[in-house]
Formats: C-alpha cells, structure tokens, sequence
C-alpha cells in the first residue's frame, strides 16, 4: 500500500475537503482519503490499479490540483 501527503492550494474550506474525498474513493484502489481544511492537506493511501498520477489528473478535473512538490 502506498501513502501520500499533499497540499492542495484551492482547498478554502471543509466542503472542499469533503469534495475531494467524494471524487477520489470513486477511484479504483483508493484505500483511504483524509484532509484538512485549516493545513490545506490531503492524505491517502492507495493500491494499484491506483496511481499518484491518476489521483493527481482526478484532482486536477475537480480544480483542486496538488501544489507542484
């Protein structure tokens, strides 16, 4: 299983959080989606067919992309 924290810029508030939840445990392999409004941060934890770069496009989509690391 792979784990993986990030930030995401354009989170503003909790629904924003929870919009990202939402859109990333439709994914495939997607084993658990937290977050945090006040941080900006994203935490997950995936197996395949997951991959960071299909959960970063699938952010991306949603106009919340990941800050650039």
């Amino acid at each position: 299983m792979k784990h993986k924290t990030f930030e995401v810029p354009a989170i503003g508030c909790q629904a924003c959080v929870q919009a990202i939840k939402s859109e990333l445990q439709t994914l495939p392999g997607i084993v658990r989606v937290d977050g945090s409004a006040a941080t900006r941060q994203i935490e997950v934890e995936f197996d395949a067919p997951a991959s960071w770069e299909g959960i970063a496009a699938a952010l991306k989509a949603i106009d919340y992309p990941p800050a650039a690391s």
